[in-house]
């Protein structure tokens, strides 16, 4: 079981702790973290751009799509949307979307004290071990 310290923006991670966004997913043109490096009982810490980690939550399962088709990708929509939830412009800002990956989010926990862990660069994903 890995550590991953993920970036979130402010309105997603206040999602994630009201059980209102129930799937993360990360979406790329690239291959990139966290495509094929997270897995079920995997921990992601939360974190907003310039500001402490500010929680925690298990992932439940995964589910990953390499270069998806446009119909996979509608599948999503209409299968995941409501989990996701997602702003409604985000998939008009996806037209070309090679890599997937959803995560199930289980057992979200706030921290009191964040865990110090230093990152000065701009990757939205760090795969910690």
């Amino acid at each position: 079981m890995a550590k991953h310290l993920a970036i979130f923006k402010s309105e997603d991670v206040a999602r994630i702790f009201s059980g209102v966004k129930k799937i993360e997913g990360r979406f790329s043109q690239i291959k990139i973290a966290p495509f094929a490096k997270v897995s079920a009982g995997d921990t992601v810490l939360i974190k907003t751009p310039g500001e402490n980690i500010i929680g925690q939550f298990l992932v439940d399962r995964v589910i990953y799509f390499d270069h998806p088709t446009k119909e996979e990708i509608e599948q999503l929509k209409r299968k995941y949307a409501k989990s996701l939830s997602f702003s409604k412009t985000f998939w008009l800002d996806r037209e070309k979307i090679s890599y997937v990956t959803l995560m199930f989010i289980k057992s979200v926990s706030k921290f009191i004290i964040p865990p110090q862990i230093p990152k000065k660069d701009l990757r939205p994903w760090v795969v910690l071990g």
